[in-house]
């Protein structure tokens, strides 16, 4: 995962390469007078990471595959 940092000011300049300059797998730290204060990301890459967290996710993964039978992902995921 690569991570650039850009300031408020150039990313106010430059919002859209910033948006662009972001693939998949990086992260863009904004600061603010040099503090980091926030993070653009790819929409995908966070709800992977948002998934990942939630114990409930996993139990779903392991409910689904001990079943013997063909399952949507709404039939697995869908009340999460």
């Amino acid at each position: 995962m690569g991570t650039t940092t850009i300031s408020a000011s150039d990313l106010r300049n430059g919002l859209a390469d910033a948006l662009d300059s972001v693939s998949p797998n990086d992260v863009l730290i904004v600061t603010r007078r040099g503090k980091k204060e926030r993070v653009i990301m790819d929409l995908d890459k966070l709800e992977y990471l948002l998934a990942a967290s939630d114990p409930n996710y996993f139990k779903k993964i392991r409910e689904a595959r001990e079943s013997k039978e063909y399952l949507s992902h709404d039939d697995v995921f869908g009340d999460l």
